[in-house]
């Protein structure tokens, strides 16, 4: 019985433990399985929210690139735009090139055609030439036969009357020629002249007009000029030592007159006695005073217009000495002009007119504008302007040609380069240009008359008129004196007289007219 029960409550025990470790592991197995069903569930959710930044972060990559592709896209296209602007401008700068290259060709073979033009017309007149010659020895040859048989001239008288006449054949023959050559060679430069001079003064009109001399100072009254004067006249006596200048009470009324040949001395005194007047306090201190203060302002106003000079027309490298010379030249005046507009503007004439010629511009803008410079301090030395400029010239090491344009421009010296013959005429240009220059009736008929004198007493004659206010001369030839072969040889020789006997500016045109009349009456 105890075997039994022992035996049940061990079955029991035993049953209880199987069922309680059948029950656990039950359990055990539900609740694991839960916990892993949610691992996996959140394992799912992390997967899909991975999957779905993974596609967000892609569509932003996406979106970048597409952004950067752009910009770039835009930034070549601009670059290629940019190529495609600089190769059109390339392009078009080529055609231009090409067009102005073919301008240039095209001159060039024009030149080339006229000069081989001229040349067969040289060819030709040295055939022509030739012939001549051959018909006038077979000419002299026969007369000299016939003199012999007819005349029985001898040899030596046969020779002096067949040298007479082949001289006034040759002398016929060479008029004509030398008509006739000097006419064609007179149309071609006339307009090549021509074009080149009428550009230049296109190209540099005048912006200013003739300055005068300040001579004259007008006072409010004549009162003033005792006060000028002074107790027993050491006002006027200290006011001309100190400026160099003379002052005449007794000219005009109400004026008084500044009389000195340095035109610097004279500007200073003419603002030294402003500004006295306009202080009413004169006194020998007080004018030492204010001639020493505007001596420094005249020097520095020179000094500034020699500057203004040299920056105006673009010229650098020139000695500070040159500089003060030119700047002188403010206060100096020729005729009534003003030489250093005069020399500016002769540099701008000169400078256009060798560029035409494929001339160096700026060594002939430098040439014009030191062609006066020795006008600067003509009045101080001895000697000739050209002479004065060339030593001051040399003296600061300016260039050869500059130097030569300063001494030649009045033919006061051999011209060794073509920018002196440039700086001449724009000179002439400059100087006879309208209103430009100023001289009296005295001169002006003087030379009128000097003109026609000239031309009155070359031979073969009968009258002559200057006109377009002597730039031209219009010569009356006899016809029964002067054929019409030998009026080119009278103009040339009355041109030539005028050259060496007259000082003009500009140039003087001779025109020789021959005309023969035949008058017959009916009844």
């Amino acid at each position: 019985m105890g075997t039994s029960v022992v035996a049940f409550l061990v079955t029991g025990v035993t049953l209880g433990l199987a069922v309680g470790l059948l029950l656990g592991w039950y359990l055990k197995s539900r609740l694991g399985r839960g916990e892993v069903d949610r691992a996996r569930d959140e394992a799912q959710d992390i997967i899909r929210q991975s999957r779905r930044e993974a596609e967000h972060q892609k569509r932003q990559s996406l979106l970048q690139a597409r952004e950067e592709w752009l910009r770039t896209k835009a930034r070549l296209e601009q670059d290629l735009r940019g190529k495609a602007r600089d190769s059109q401008q390339a392009q078009r700068l080529m055609e231009e090139s090409e067009a102005g290259l073919r301008e240039r060709d095209a001159y060039l073979k024009g030149r080339e055609q006229d000069l081989e033009g001229r040349e067969r017309d040289l060819q030709r007149s040295q055939s022509e030439a030739a012939r001549d010659r051959d018909r006038l020895r077979r000419l002299g040859e026969e007369l000299n036969v016939q003199l012999e048989k007819i005349a029985g001239l001898t040899v030596e008288d046969a020779r002096q009357v067949l040298l007479g006449n082949m001289r006034q054949e040759v002398r016929f023959e060479a008029a004509k020629m030398i008509r006739e050559a000097r006419e064609e060679a007179q149309r071609h430069a006339e307009m090549e002249a021509g074009k080149i001079v009428s550009l230049a003064i296109e190209r540099t009109a005048s912006e200013w007009s003739a300055e005068r001399s300040v001579t004259t100072f007008p006072l409010p009254n004549d009162k003033l000029k005792g006060r000028i004067i002074g107790h027993e006249g050491k006002n006027i006596r200290a006011f001309e030592k100190a400026t160099g200048v003379q002052l005449l009470m007794d000219e005009q009324p109400e004026a008084v007159v500044l009389s000195c040949f340095n035109p610097i001395r004279r500007e200073v005194a003419r603002l030294t006695l402003e500004k006295l007047l306009k202080e009413g306090n004169i006194h020998p201190r007080r004018i030492e005073e204010l001639v020493e203060k505007y001596q420094r302002r005249v020097e520095e106003q020179m000094l500034k217009a020699g500057q203004d000079a040299l920056r105006e027309l673009g010229i650098s490298g020139v000695h500070p000495e040159m500089v003060k010379t030119l700047g002188r030249l403010r206060y100096r005046t020729s005729y009534g002009q003003n030489v250093l507009m005069h020399s500016i503007e002769v540099a701008k004439l000169t400078s256009i007119m060798a560029s035409e010629l494929r001339l160096d511009g700026t060594l002939a803008k430098r040439a014009g504008l030191f062609h006066d410079i020795g006008k600067a301090i003509d009045f101080e030395r001895e000697g000739t302007h050209p002479e004065i400029g060339v030593e001051v010239a040399t003296r600061y090491n300016e260039h050869p040609v500059v130097v030569n344009a300063i001494g030649s421009h009045h033919d006061d010296v051999e011209v060794i380069h073509p920018i002196s013959v440039l700086v001449s005429a724009a000179d002439a240009i400059s100087g006879s240009r309208p209103g430009a220059r100023r001289k009296s009736v005295v001169d002006y008929v003087r030379r009128i008359e000097q003109l026609e004198g000239l031309a009155n007493e070359m031979e073969g004659v009968e009258q002559s008129y200057a006109i377009q206010a002597g730039r031209e001369i219009r010569v009356i030839a006899k016809p029964d004196r002067v054929d019409d072969d030998h009026l080119a040889l009278l103009a040339s020789d009355l041109a030539k007289k005028i050259q060496a006997q007259m000082e003009y500016p500009g140039r003087i045109k001779v025109t020789v007219i021959r005309e023969l009349r035949a008058t017959e009456t009916a009844h």
